[in-house]
């Protein structure tokens, strides 16, 4: 009565005595019965008892469920539901959305089929991080040596799922040397040369052939810094700045300031801008009088270079 069956009798029983044999040629409108369930008995799954008999997955097989530990169905919360992953026909073989947990892109696409290269047989607590799984590739990278350059651990940061870890892109490049101007555009084998151990990040750990190779002026006879930033910026050699005045002798200042007109007024040899004269204009080119103005100057010379020993900043 509770369950709402026909009046009819002879819709399950037969007229033996004891009701039995007894159908139930309704069975769908409750259950489903399908796959492994068509072979069960009664009793299999109502053990005498027919009412309120569950109609859930779980209602029938929370012992089943409960009781798998590979993969633990309980520690993994996986769904309740066991049509989520099995059909009605047997357990195995088993379909599983693995996006729920991790999802397989790239590389790890490739193996998705071989469960046991990440598993190994234990789905419990599979770990689901970079690191957890790629620590000895981490390792084992030498260029550039991921671990003495304590390069974070989270793949992702630099890597895609794509196989053999390419490509590649490097995100706190700024944490070692700061790419600005010029070097932006750069790929990066122009600095690193296929290297990426001991990249040095100074100006003249990089350039130092253009600082070398330098004629006008002539940088290494100069003896200019090697910072190149004194003088230029990071979009492009020229325009140059260079100030005269403080790092080497002033010409926009003091009496020199107005005095001259070229750079090879006083830089008389254009392709090394260390050699320098102080006696080819105004009244030092008449070395009488330079003489007589010093001739008290113990160890006067009239030379250039001892000129500029006693007046380096162009005074008297």
């Amino acid at each position: 009565l509770n369950l709402g069956f026909s009046n009819d009798c002879a819709s399950c029983h037969t007229t033996d005595p004891g009701w039995n044999p007894a159908l139930m040629p309704d069975h769908n409108e409750y259950y489903v019965i399908e796959g492994a369930h068509t072979t069960l008995d009664c009793a299999g799954c109502h053990n005498g008892n027919y009412n309120n008999t569950p109609n859930t997955c779980f209602g029938c097989h929370g012992d089943d469920y409960s009781a798998t530990s590979d993969p633990n169905h309980a520690a993994e919360q996986f769904p309740l539901d066991c049509a989520s992953c099995h059909s009605q026909t047997a357990w195995t073989p088993s379909t599983f959305d693995h996006n729920n947990f991790y999802p397989l892109t790239g590389g790890h696409a490739l193996v998705a089929n071989n469960c046991s290269l990440c598993h190994n047989g234990n789905y419990t607590n599979t770990p689901n991080l970079c690191s957890d799984c790629h620590t000895a590739d981490f390792i084992a990278t030498t260029n550039p040596n991921h671990n003495a350059l304590g390069l974070p651990m989270e793949c992702a940061m630099c890597h895609t799922t794509e196989p053999q870890w390419n490509p590649a892109q490097f995100p706190i490049h700024n944490d070692f040397y700061v790419l600005e101007g010029a070097h932006i555009g750069l790929d990066c084998v122009s600095c690193h040369g296929g290297n990426y151990n001991t990249t040095p990040n100074t100006c003249f750990g990089c350039h130092a052939a253009d600082y070398n190779n330098t004629t006008n002026p002539n940088h290494m006879a100069a003896q200019f810094p090697t910072d190149c930033t004194n003088c230029h910026t990071q979009n492009s050699w020229t325009p140059s700045t260079f100030d005269h005045d403080d790092m080497y002798f002033p010409i926009y200042s003091g009496k020199h300031e107005g005095e001259w007109d070229l750079c090879s007024d006083c830089h008389i040899n254009g392709n090394n801008y260390s050699i320098f004269s102080c006696i080819n204009c105004h009244e030092h080119n008449n070395q009488g009088e330079v003489d007589d103005d010093h001739d008290e100057v113990d160890g006067y010379v009239y030379e250039s270079n001892a000129c500029y020993a006693c007046h380096p900043d162009g005074n008297d």
